[in-house]
């Protein structure tokens, strides 16, 4: 496996592909018990994996508890990143959940417990609240960083216009900066291509794409079974082949897939692989397996070597609009050149 820099802004050293753990443990309902999971843990240390992504919801809190049983001997070797915002419980109450600096506090004092350990690596605000004001959420990220009970933070679904907001005032007040952004990405979901991956390679933000397969849409598996399986228990977080532009997706993620004799679900994360050495900024699929087989199946995408031309072919069925006002410049470009060829930069100037 290969290892970047997380994002521009850090020195911190993280393997290309991180290891989701919401599946560990079965507080949902559904999961991987204790030995599926530390099977799946230890199929990716083997593989030279070092990231590791959880909540202080997950699984009710089990994916952290776990998570922490399982690094305990070789915590210096690992970046753990978890989450706080959404509570352990849906129950969980109205001072248990939101970003405000009472509930981020109190939540990583917990997940402190849980993960067995005396700091987090990386602190994500989990969800925007469309509440709490950025100077608040900075500020105790900031406050954590000097208490050493955190090294890094970053925000995790958030809208580009506030993380934007978020890393000018960390600068400016002369706070611990943001080091990243999480977000939904795939051959499924590419809505970030509008302003949250331009964003991040500007500002020099890593990017974490939780959902890499679509729910599992990209392996192609719902496009033959209608089994009441995990699709139904997940439910928006499934894509389907609900229209033309995710029938070309399939269709397109298939032929490849022929071509390369492998699976889709490895060149649907070999693709996201080869987006990310074309970026200037660290780009890093979470893998989240439910079982060891899923696991060792999807990390076959490290062997698998797309030609530009599968990349493209891809790229340009999974695309979506970009909107206003993105079109508009593009069309206006020889004009807003005075008509001459002018070569913008790849990376955007802030």
């Amino acid at each position: 496996m290969r290892y970047t820099t997380f994002g521009r802004r850090t020195g911190l050293r993280v393997s290309e592909l991180a290891l989701g753990t919401g599946n560990f443990g079965t507080g949902w309902g559904h999961g991987a018990e204790r030995e599926e999971a530390k099977r799946i843990f230890d199929g990716y240390v083997e593989a030279g994996g070092n990231f590791f992504d959880t909540a202080n919801g997950y699984q009710a809190g089990q994916s952290e508890v776990l998570l922490g049983e399982f690094i305990a001997a070789q915590r210096d070797d690992f970046v753990i990143a978890t989450k706080y915002t959404m509570g352990t419980t849906p129950a969980a109450g109205l001072s248990r959940t939101g970003n405000s600096r009472k509930n981020m506090v109190r939540a990583v004092e917990e997940s402190l417990k849980r993960l067995n350990t005396d700091r987090i690596d990386l602190l994500w605000a989990h969800i925007t609240d469309g509440a709490t004001p950025m100077d608040e959420i900075l500020r105790g990220f900031d406050d954590l960083v000097s208490a050493g009970k955190i090294h890094y933070a970053g925000l995790s679904n958030f809208p580009a216009w506030r993380i934007a907001r978020a890393d000018l005032l960390a600068d400016v007040r002369g706070w611990a900066p943001l080091a990243g952004i999480q977000l939904e990405y795939s051959l499924a979901e590419r809505t970030a291509d509008r302003e949250l991956l331009p964003m991040a390679e500007a500002l020099g933000l890593a990017v974490t794409q939780w959902s890499p397969l679509g729910g599992g849409f990209l392996t192609g598996k719902y496009r033959t079974s209608t089994d009441d399986t995990r699709a139904t228990k997940l439910g928006m977080l499934v894509h389907g082949e609900k229209s033309a532009r995710e029938t070309a997706i399939l269709d397109a993620l298939l032929a490849v897939a022929a071509e390369q004799g492998t699976t889709a679900t490895q060149v649907a994360i070999a693709w996201l692989l080869h987006n990310a050495r074309r970026s200037s900024t660290a780009m890093i699929p979470i893998l989240g397996s439910r079982t060891r087989e899923q696991f060792d199946a999807t990390l076959g995408a490290l062997d698998v070597a797309l030609t530009e031309e599968q990349f493209d072919r891809l790229s340009t069925a999974s695309a979506v609009s970009l909107g206003v006002p993105h079109e508009q410049a593009g069309e206006m470009a020889q004009q807003l050149a005075g008509g001459q060829d002018l070569r913008l930069p790849i990376i955007p100037v802030v």
